[in-house]
């Protein structure tokens, strides 16, 4: 499992680093996002029992279909939100659950296709679609931490209680420290990254430029963001689902402010690290 996760590892690096992302040629792409996707799984099945022919099929198929969804199908609003919605289906889906199947009771790896959607989506978006880096990377600057942190303390003003109001958190002891440190990292350098990327650079940026109204775009994209976390405990979790809504209006307002989001990744990384910390 180990040796599956660092052969993955090379892979989502690239995504954080604009000069290794423009050295890949583009006629090679999807050879390289395939294989990104392909070799992980197949040094996972070593010594474990657990290849099927049928879960190597799904795995480069999708892999295929992204890395050549803008090779075939034209850069309009259509297909870009289909390429989003695809990749929302797939995770909402749990479609690498059915891939990357336990080799033993609790140890669950079926981050390892999360890995490879995320820098493959990511490589598409910005080597094929062209669309603006939005500061994409994984170590924020001081800037982008002063932001993010004014953000979060906004908030925890209005966020928190209305979480306790709508009774989805309650109180719980303390995390250790140790645990509260890892999980901010975990959250900052994946799901931050990857979720800041996804709404706050490439949808609202989108809408902003199909509409031309910079607020409006940072509305419908806080709902987009509150409705994917319907099926949160169970379907539909309205009230989480407003929850996530407030707050990633406060994230987009991070990366208004600081122009790149790297500033929401980091509000985003304190908000869901402090939730983990202190609450259930």
């Amino acid at each position: 499992m180990l040796a599956a996760f660092l052969v993955e590892y090379p892979f989502y690096l690239v995504t954080g680093f604009p000069a290794l992302r423009g050295r890949l040629e583009r006629r090679r792409l999807p050879f390289y996002m395939t294989a990104s996707a392909v070799l992980p799984y197949l040094v996972s099945c070593w010594g474990t029992g657990q290849f099927r022919v049928t879960a190597l099929v799904q795995l480069a198929a999708l892999a295929v279909a992204l890395s050549l969804w803008y090779t075939v199908l034209p850069a309009v609003p259509v297909v870009d939100l289909a390429f989003l919605g695809l990749i929302a289906a797939v995770l909402l889906g749990r479609y690498f659950d059915r891939i990357y199947q336990p080799p033993y009771p609790g140890v669950e790896i079926a981050v390892l296709g999360h890995l490879a959607l995320i820098q493959i989506a990511v490589l598409v978006l910005i080597e094929v679609r062209q669309v603006p880096e939005s500061g994409i990377g994984f170590i924020p600057g001081w800037r982008e931490w002063t932001i993010g942190f004014r953000y979060y303390v906004y908030f925890l003003l209005i966020g928190f209680p209305l979480g306790l109001v709508l009774r989805v958190m309650r109180f719980a002891p303390p995390a250790p420290a140790w645990k509260i440190a890892g999980t901010f990292l975990a959250i900052l350098w994946v799901v931050a990254l990857s979720e800041e990327f996804f709404f706050r650079g490439v949808l609202q940026g989108w809408i902003e430029e199909w509409t031309g109204r910079r607020q409006l775009a940072l509305v419908l994209t806080s709902l987009v963001f509150g409705a994917v976390h319907l099926p949160f405990r169970g379907f539909p979790n309205w009230r989480f689902a407003l929850l996530a809504a407030v707050a990633g209006w406060f994230y987009g307002r991070a990366r208004n402010r600081a122009g790149n989001i790297r500033a929401s990744m980091v509000t985003h990384a304190l908000v869901v690290t402090t939730w983990r910390a202190l609450f259930v």
